[in-house]
C-alpha cells in the first residue's frame, strides 16, 4: 500500500511539473519582453536627450521651443517652432549627427 501511493505521489509529480515548467517558461518570457521594452524606452529617452543637449550647446537652434520625440527604431520627428529656416534645417542636422538615430522628420514651424 505505501509503495503504491508513494508510486502515486512520484506520477502526480512528473504530470505537474512540466506545468510548474511551463508557468515558469511562460514568466521568464513575459520578464524578458517586459525587459526589452524597458531597453527600448531608455534607448528612445537617451537619443531624445542627447539631441536636446546638442540643441542646448548650439546658440543657433531654441531647445525650449522644438520638441524631440524617437521611436523604438530610431525615427526622430522634429516639432516645435523656429526663428528662421537656417534654425530648423540646423536642428534637423544635428539630429540627424546624433548616434542611434536612423531619420528625422522635420515638422518644426518658421515663425519669424
Amino acid at each position: 500500500m505505501k509503495q503504491q501511493l508513494a508510486a502515486g505521489f512520484v506520477a502526480l509529480g512528473l504530470i505537474f511539473a512540466p506545468v510548474g515548467f511551463a508557468n515558469d517558461k511562460a514568466a521568464e518570457s513575459k520578464t524578458e519582453k517586459a525587459m526589452d521594452k524597458v531597453k527600448e524606452t531608455v534607448g528612445d529617452a537617451a537619443i531624445t536627450a542627447k539631441i536636446k543637449t546638442e540643441f542646448a550647446k548650439d546658440k543657433g537652434v531654441s531647445a525650449m521651443n522644438i520638441n524631440v520625440d524617437t521611436d523604438k527604431n530610431g525615427k526622430v520627428t522634429l516639432k516645435g517652432t523656429a526663428r528662421t529656416r537656417e534654425e530648423a534645417a540646423k536642428a534637423e542636422s544635428i539630429a540627424k549627427s546624433v548616434n542611434g538615430v536612423t531619420s528625422v522628420k522635420n515638422e518644426i514651424r518658421v515663425t519669424g
